[in-house]
Order: structure tokens, then sequence, then C-alpha cells
């Protein structure tokens, strides 16, 4: 007979359930799916964009073990988070943003809106948007000086390159038809633009969508009702004697819309977990994509719609709720409250 007295046996909550999946696993695909988007930044404006990503991981990392350990916490770094947030930190900042801002804005992402929440699943705002947040609120200037298509930053120095405005600054000065004459529809869906360095290349980031999507990291739910409400309404609301297809293309295509859709509003910890709300949750990006594109100050909206979302993400996980299989409607409303 067995001595079940003396077994050593570990109890935890159902459900009990086995895969291969992990946090690491699941970095390590979003990992693979930016790689596209990094190498055509490298090809459009030259090895800084590289150099540039790889100081943003390597300050990322470097944060949040130190502040692990000054807290006396288990380390961390081993789950990629911190190379994911790295990576997107960089993303959203211009090739020419100095090495020294970025180490600060890693700071920013990993110490106050991840780490001080409690850690990986904690933080209730996308570190990497965070991050850019606070540094285009410290350093204007520096984020918003966009170097033209195939202008090569020097990897060291400060030296003089050419500047050009975005697309989205373009737009949203009016000057659509000088927008039509620079740059073509193709030349937004492949990468042929100015801007942040992970938001040049539609296609590159539609490419990672894809991965993404076939390793079921991700869901369909958020990009497609993120970049259908930005279509549609630009459809709908386009600027008098400005054909609306292209209105649509270009404000589809331009911009941080696919990055922002298919790598930072998916963010687990800071979107809504049920189906339903998480089609809410891209609708409400969309929306506010647009009017800040229409009528705030900043020719782009991404930034800003995704972190007020995240804001709501609680509000649509409180109401928006699986119903209790078998229970009774009264309980299940009163499981809702």
């Amino acid at each position: 007979m067995t001595d079940y007295k003396n077994l050593k046996l570990i109890a935890s909550s159902s459900p009990h359930i086995r895969s291969n999946e992990n946090t690491r696993s699941i970095m390590l695909d979003v990992i693979i799916a930016m790689l596209p988007a990094l190498a055509m930044s490298v090809y459009v404006f030259g090895a800084r964009a590289l150099v540039l990503t790889l100081i943003s991981v390597a300050a990322c990392v470097f944060w949040e073990w130190g502040y692990r350990k000054v807290m006396k916490k288990s380390s961390a770094i081993g789950d990629l988070s911190a190379v994911v947030t790295g990576m997107l930190l960089a993303f959203v900042c211009p090739v020419t943003a100095p090495y020294w801002m970025i180490i600060i804005g890693a700071f920013f992402a990993i110490v106050v809106v991840k780490q001080l929440y409690g850690g990986i699943g904690c933080n209730f705002l996308n570190p990497a948007l965070a991050g850019r947040a606070a540094l285009l609120a410290s350093y204007a200037t520096a984020m918003t000086t966009w170097v033209a298509p195939g202008t090569r930053a020097p990897i060291f120095g400060a030296a003089d390159v050419t500047t050009a405005a975005t697309p989205m600054a373009m737009m949203k000065e009016g000057a659509f038809e000088a927008l039509t004459g620079t740059y073509s529809v193709s030349d937004m869906f492949i990468g042929q633009i100015g801007g942040s360095i992970g938001e040049v290349s539609a296609l590159m980031l539609l490419v990672g969508g894809i991965w993404l999507l076939i390793r079921k990291v991700i869901s369909w739910q958020i990009p497609v009702a993120y970049i259908a409400t930005v279509a549609i309404i630009c459809l709908i609301a386009a600027p008098a004697g400005v054909n609306a297809v292209s209105y649509m293309a270009y404000n589809v295509f331009g911009g941080g819309l696919m990055l922002g859709a298919i790598f930072m509003a998916t963010d687990y910890a800071t979107s809504p977990v049920t189906k339903p709300g998480q089609i809410i949750f891209g609708i409400g990006c969309g929306l506010l994509t647009v009017f800040i594109r229409r009528f705030g100050s900043y020719p782009e909206g991404v930034c800003y719609s995704i972190l007020i979302m995240n804001c709501c993400t609680w509000l649509l996980d409180k109401y928006i709720r699986p119903t209790i299989y078998g229970a009774p409607k009264k309980e299940k409303k009163e499981a809702a409250k």
C-alpha cells in the first residue's frame, strides 16, 4: 500500500493546462515578427537605425535587471519582454534621436511604467508608447525631426542630414496634392518615406502581423477593428476636393497605424481579454486616431489613442464578461456587477 502521507505532492488551483507556450516563446515570436520592419529601416535610414535599436534594447534590459536587483527580486530579463519593449521604443522614435535620449525613454518605460506597477502583466499602459509620450513631452524638437527617405544618418556624431516632413505632417498642413506628388501609394506601402524607425514600411509590418496570427500570438479583432475604423472614417469624411480612396490609403499606410495596430494595441496586459471587448477597443483606437489627426495639434494620433484606450481596458473587462455557464440570469447579472 502506498504511504500517501510521505508523498511530496504539489497542490495548485485549476485549470491544469500543459502547453509549450510561455512568456519567453511568445516574446520571441514578437521579436521575429519585428525583424522585417527593422531590416527595412536599416535599408531606408542606414546602420544607425540598427545601432539605436540595439542601444534601446540594452538600456531596457539593464534597467529591468538593475531595478529588480535593487529591489531584491528575481531576475526577469530571461522572459525577453524587456527586449520587445526596447525594440518597440526604438521603432517609435526618429533615427536621429540621440542615444542618451533613448536611454532615458527606456528608464521611463521599464522602471516607471512597468516595474513600479509590479512588472510584466501588471502595467496598465503600453511601456514603449508611454516612453515615447514622455520623450515627446520632454524633447519635442528631437522627437519631431525626420530625415528624408534614403538619407543615411551617421552612426556617431551630429552631422547634418537632409530633413523632410513626414506624410502625416504634410497631410496635417493640408498639402495633400504635394503629398501625392512626393510619395505614391506604393511608396507609402513599401516604405520609401520618412518617419519613425519602425513605421515606414506597412508591408513589412503586415508580414510580421501575419506571422503573429499564424503563431496565434495575437488575434485579428484589435488590428482589424482598428485599421478598418480608420479606413471607413477616412472614406466617409475625406476633406473637400480630396479623392476619398487616396485619402484613406495615405492614412492607413502612413504614420504609425500599422505598427500600433499590430504590435502595440495587441499587448496582452493593456488590452481587453474578451473578443467583443477587443473589437470595441480597436474601434475606440481608430476613432481617437482619426480625431487627433484631423483636429489635434499633432499630425499623428496613434500613440495617444492607444494610451487613452489602455486606460479604458479595465472598464471594458468589467462590463463585457463571458456569461457563467449554467448560471441563472439573476446570478449572471450579479456576477457582472
